[in-house]
């Protein structure tokens, strides 16, 4: 069932307001934390609240008290298995970005049942969320609004919901994440119309005049090695086979360990990519199962042909990702990120989490660790996608 709706209305904007503010609590009492986001966001012209949080809170009650801190403000959001705060890499807290309605029209709608999500469905949510933006007129939404989209991360729909939606937003550009749950992969939720939900995703769309970009990048590079799924799963995104041997006993040969060894550390170090084009998108793997096969974050069928991808310097390409931005927007005033737990736990690896945290920090980023990630209609692994927001001469962010 799709929601109607909702929207931040939007009016002239003064130079001297913060068109975006960012606040995070680390209090693990749902009010407190509330509190700690009001008392960072709240002012007159508050018009949106995106927020990003661990599912260690006792989301009931978290909902309840978002609700009455942010009376008459929408809240959107999701559970992460992690964190991006204004001081970097997070964990068991709630970070929340706000959107002045100077500066930003913003609606969102909600998609509780994915599967039946057609493009019929699509379309007229796309309808309905450029039509409360229309009415705001801050700016052409052909060619000054973008999406951002937040799904269950277990839900096995982001393919053919995201490929759906992005035929109904047409050239609007579009990215997101897939909502986790600290690394446990049992519930994950996406928060709407004030409460919390499971197998469902949130749309939200949002139109400014100031500039903006929608980008992703990984730092993996493709080896010769291949795999070729022989025996697949679809429906449950399982690799029984690979090369006609069953598929975990393969990807341990591949990499050089036992079957046993095999946990979400190797799988980030040793990710696999299908091939599109000349790019390669990762298909990152999720576990190892008893009866021998591989579960992915991804879809994957029989035929495809997997390429080993070995990863270069992290915090390089993600630092030249960033500077490119800037010399092309300008020192952004906010960067809204979407990194998949993989990358995070690759860095924890090498023990470069406060470096990492440093880059995030200083390039102010806020969002979450993702259990994968959307750009432009497709699924994707093993990135960091975002949107970069500039600023407006005289606007700035806090």
């Amino acid at each position: 069932m799709l929601d109607s709706p909702a929207v931040a209305p939007a009016v002239a904007v003064p130079a001297s307001q913060p068109s975006l503010r960012t606040a995070v609590s680390r209090r693990r009492d749902p009010r407190g934390a509330a509190l700690d986001l009001a008392a960072g966001l709240h002012h007159a012209d508050l018009g949106f609240v995106l927020f990003f949080c661990s599912a260690e809170y006792p989301l009931e009650r978290l909902s309840t008290e978002l609700n009455a801190a942010f009376a008459g403000v929408p809240v959107s959001g999701c559970t992460t298995a992690g964190e991006i705060t204004p001081e970097g890499y997070g964990r068991g807290c709630i970070v929340a970005i706000g959107f002045d309605r100077r500066h930003f029209a913003v609606s969102s709608a909600l998609v509780e049942d994915l599967d039946a999500f057609d493009l019929v469905r699509a379309q007229r949510l796309v309808d309905g969320l450029l039509d409360e933006c229309r009415e705001r007129a801050l700016a052409p939404v052909g060619e000054h609004s973008f999406a951002l989209t937040l799904l269950d991360g277990l839900s096995s729909s982001e393919e053919q919901v995201l490929a759906t939606l992005d035929a109904a937003l047409g050239r609007i550009p579009s990215f997101g994440g897939s909502a986790g749950d600290d690394n446990r992969l049992a519930h994950t939720h996406v928060h709407a119309r004030g409460r919390f939900h499971s197998q469902a995703a949130v749309v939200v769309l949002i139109n400014t005049r100031l500039p903006f970009e929608v980008f992703t990048t990984h730092h993996l590079r493709p080896l010769t090695a291949k795999l070729v799924v022989t025996r697949a799963d679809r429906e449950r995104r399982r690799v029984l086979e690979l090369n006609a041997v069953p598929a975990a006993e393969e990807y341990a040969r591949l990499v050089g360990l036992p079957v046993d060894a095999l946990d979400a550390s190797v799988f980030a170090r040793h990710p696999l990519a299908v091939r599109l084009g000349e790019q390669h998108f990762v298909r990152s793997i999720q576990s190892v199962n008893v009866d021998g096969s591989l579960s992915f974050y991804c879809a994957v069928e029989n035929g495809i042909v997997l390429t080993a991808m070995e990863p270069a310097p992290l915090l390089a390409d993600l630092e030249a990702v960033f500077a490119g931005l800037t010399e092309r927007l300008g020192e952004p005033a906010l960067i809204i990120g979407c990194d998949c737990f993989l990358r995070r736990l690759e860095l924890e690896a090498l023990d470069q989490v406060a470096a990492a945290s440093r880059l995030l920090g200083r390039s102010r980023v806020i969002g979450f660790n993702t259990y994968g990630e959307q750009h432009h209609g497709m699924h994707i692994n093993q990135t960091f996608t975002g949107v970069a927001i500039g600023s407006l001469p005289g606007a700035g962010s806090a």
